[in-house]
């Protein structure tokens, strides 16, 4: 029986060159698949902060968790999973609409509180965050509206409240 589930993890890591080597190589190692990744800088800017979404079995976290904390450039590791936390992703979807298609975009723009960031002659290019439900219920609700090109960036989340990844250890 397959009992891998999503997890949802926080990563702050000293902002040296090959740090997202090193963190990638334990998981490959190991046989973990990395599902999405995203790294930026914090507002410390020798700190950046990785989100990293992978599928497993809770004995499987555990050790990830612990092998990852264990890492020279890694400042503290969390998991986000079963806590409340806010999570988020971006869209960027190249639309080829036709005349009589513009107006359905438009009105499932609106319904899904997405924005049409630039629009050419035969294009259209649509923004949308929310939760990677709602991005692919958007995805999936563009019907017989050619999709050109589609960018997503991964989930990102934080803890909700007073709890900060920068102040637990």
């Amino acid at each position: 029986m397959n009992d891998d589930r999503r997890y949802i993890i926080s990563v702050l890591v000293e902002n040296e060159f090959g740090s997202l080597s090193r963190i990638a190589g334990l998981f490959s190692a190991r046989g973990y698949n990395i599902h999405c990744l995203n790294v930026a800088p914090t507002n410390d800017e020798s700190i950046s902060r990785m989100t990293i979404v992978t599928m497993c079995n809770e004995s499987k976290i555990s050790q990830l968790m612990k092998q990852l904390d264990k890492l020279v450039d890694v400042v503290n590791v969390k998991d986000l999973t079963d806590e409340t936390h806010i999570e988020r992703e971006m869209l960027l979807l190249k639309l080829k609409c036709t005349k009589v298609q513009r107006e359905e975009l438009k009105r499932l723009v609106d319904i899904f509180r997405a924005r049409i960031i630039d629009v050419t002659d035969t294009t259209y290019t649509v923004e949308l965050t929310g939760a990677s439900e709602k991005i692919m219920a958007f995805v999936s609700s563009m019907g017989s509206i050619n999709i050109i090109e589609m960018v997503r960036s991964g989930a990102l989340g934080i803890s909700r409240g007073k709890d900060s990844l920068e102040n637990i250890k």
